[in-house]
């Protein structure tokens, strides 16, 4: 189909996914230099949920131009169903019943994926290196690879990162050069923790005190944010730009820096 044919014939994809059978009609941008990411994903959904598809490309800039400007719309790609135009891969997503995140929306995703994914490392670690399944050795691994990842996220973007701790860390807006030790703070207490776990080596002494002093700061002022100001912010655990609420995740993170200092120089102290 040419960019004249849309012109002259608008309603043509409405008419394309009438029918008995499930049929949609979708237009999306397949030019040279740029395939439509949203345009595969909207094709995959539909063939998915079990439609016929009518696929359409736009295959040049006048092709999008002539398709939007005799739809009125503003955007590609664009899915009908049954005569009625649904819009891009997020209408369809709506249409489908998926949950769509707006500016705002809070998700809990990236800290499960973290956890889950930091949760498997350890396990295969200690099926790897220790005999059966000790569960608190289990416990010490997921805690300090967390540790690690949590602050690899930090690391991406330093800046992002202190711009959302600044709103609730109570050592950061009294000294702003702490915001961006603390990714590097986290990094080293985890690390350490990963190479010193099970040996009793005077040298948790260089790692122990920064977890547990990193890790008092960070939760009484998430505590004091969340429980005590009845703040709602987002959470700068996983980053900066996150959409994850400051609460409970934030807190466990700091609690879990913290347990893991006391619980490692207690180690020292029973060696």
């Amino acid at each position: 189909m040419t960019a004249t044919d849309m012109i002259d014939s608008p309603d043509i994809a409405r008419e394309k996914s009438k029918g008995a059978a499930k049929t949609a009609s979708l237009y999306r941008m397949a030019m040279p230099g740029h395939l439509c990411p949203f345009g595969l994903k909207s094709l995959s959904m539909l063939q998915r949920k079990g439609y016929e598809v009518d696929d359409n490309l736009l295959e040049s800039r006048d092709d999008v131009d002539a398709f939007m400007q005799a739809h009125d719309v503003k955007t590609t790609p664009q899915a009908f169903i049954d005569g009625e135009r649904v819009g891009g891969y997020s209408d369809l997503k709506k249409h489908f019943g998926y949950r769509v995140l707006g500016k705002g929306d809070t998700t809990y995703t990236p800290v499960i994926a973290i956890f889950a994914s930091t949760a498997l490392m350890a396990l295969a670690i200690v099926l790897n290196l220790y005999d059966g399944f000790p569960i608190l050795t289990w416990l010490k691994w997921f805690f300090a690879t967390s540790m690690v990842a949590l602050a690899i996220q930090k690391l991406q973007d330093v800046e992002g990162f202190v711009n959302g701790f600044l709103g609730y860390d109570l050592l950061a807006q009294r000294y702003v050069p702490y915001g961006y030790a603390y990714p590097f703070a986290e990094l080293y207490a985890g690390v350490g923790m990963m190479a010193l776990i099970g040996t009793g080596s005077a040298l948790i002494w260089l790692v122990a005190p920064v977890g547990i002093f990193i890790g008092a700061i960070g939760g009484w002022s998430v505590f004091k944010a969340v429980y005590i100001d009845k703040r709602e912010l987002t959470c700068a655990c996983v980053g900066g730009g996150s959409n994850v609420p400051l609460g409970a995740i934030s807190l466990s993170e700091n609690v879990i820096m913290f347990g893991m200092g006391i619980w490692m120089l207690g180690t020292w102290f029973a060696g």
